[in-house]
């Protein structure tokens, strides 16, 4: 078995998963200011705009989720809702892997959100549950500036700040120009992704490209704040490990016993493993019904069980704040999970 096509397949994804990190990171902390503004408002405005931001790639729309709770200015089904929508880390994968039937997934995962959303707050009437109340602030406010004013919040991504940082480069920034300048290089030359010139390879390139300006133009802060130590030291390796993990896994499984074939035979046991593994608050198990799905091993309706109770590292902020709330949150999605797999699995999807 050849290990080298795994390392830079695993390479290639990581990158793919920083790149988007960082631009998804990068347009939270232009618009979080006014956020708040936007969710304020009737219960179905909630259950959209959290499964909204629950739907968005990564773990960051389910860390504002979470905070808007402990605000108490979403429902406690608005944040049940935005957890299902959610699919944590491996959501940038997905659209690596298969874009059209992530975005898909994503956008039903949105609609599923919305309406377990309600549902989540009708059980609690019911049950005569009582959430915890409103609690602390957790915004970051070197980056966030005034939230009475927004759009001064730009001293984080200051466009004057582009050649002192290239004059005068601490050594991050100067180590992360490097990196990712050497990536560039190797998607320009045709050494890593798509040989010919595929809208993949040229997505590639532009995020690349967009990564070189966010690092060239960031101040200090936001740099090392959000990019190395949030980014890069809580994610990336992380990715790369279960990434490469999984497709070793895969590879060695495949080639030595008839994984396919066992996995196929047990699936309703599989699609039950999908849901118990989303319970986890991690990103990375679950990678693997990615994987799997990828290389056609599992239908849909797993793969869909997986995102829906999953949701990657959004929970842990929560964990901090009210353990009773998660777990509760958690029980919902898993039942709530478990549901709707079953009948999609049973229609044959």
């Amino acid at each position: 078995m050849e290990i080298f096509p795994i390392i830079k397949h695993s390479l290639l994804i990581t990158f793919f998963v920083f790149s988007m990190m960082l631009l998804v990171d990068f347009v939270n902390i232009a618009t979080r200011g006014s956020m708040s503004g936007l969710v304020r408002g009737g219960r179905w405005r909630q259950y959209t705009l959290a499964s909204f931001l629950g739907s968005t790639p990564g773990c960051l729309g389910a860390f504002m989720n979470v905070t808007l709770y402990v605000h108490g200015m979403i429902s406690f089904g608005a944040v049940t809702g935005g957890m299902i929508a959610t699919s944590g880390d491996e959501a940038f994968i997905m659209l690596s892997q298969f874009p059209g039937t992530a975005l898909m997934l994503f956008g039903l995962l949105f609609i599923l959100g919305i309406g377990f959303a309600w549902v989540s707050d009708q059980l609690i009437n019911i049950l005569h549950v009582v959430p915890c109340e409103a609690c602390f602030q957790a915004d970051c406010e070197e980056c966030l500036g005034n939230v009475e004013e927004p759009h001064t919040d730009w001293n984080t991504l200051q466009h004057e700040n582009l050649w002192k940082n290239l004059k005068d480069p601490s050594f991050t920034r100067f180590l992360l120009f490097i990196l990712i300048g050497s990536f560039l290089v190797l998607v320009i030359a045709g050494m890593i992704g798509d040989p010919d010139w595929t809208w993949k390879r040229v997505t590639f390139l532009s995020l690349t490209l967009s990564s070189l300006y966010i690092i060239m133009v960031s101040s200090e802060h936001y740099l090392h704040a959000h990019i190395w130590e949030h980014i890069i030291k809580r994610h990336l390796f992380r990715v790369f490990l279960w990434t490469f993990g999984v497709l070793f896994f895969l590879h060695w499984g495949l080639s030595f016993w008839n994984l396919d074939a066992i996995i196929k035979t047990h699936m309703m046991w599989v699609l039950l493993m999908a849901a118990l593994m989303g319970v986890v608050p991690d990103s990375g198990p679950h990678l693997i019904f990615v994987m799997m799905y990828a290389k056609g091993i599992i239908p849909f309706s797993v793969l869909l069980t997986s995102s829906f109770v999953q949701d990657g590292h959004g929970m842990l902020p929560l964990l901090s704040f009210s353990i009773k709330d998660s777990i509760l949150i958690k029980a919902f999605n898993f039942v709530f999970g478990i549901g709707i797999g079953c009948i999609l699995y049973a229609f044959g999807v």
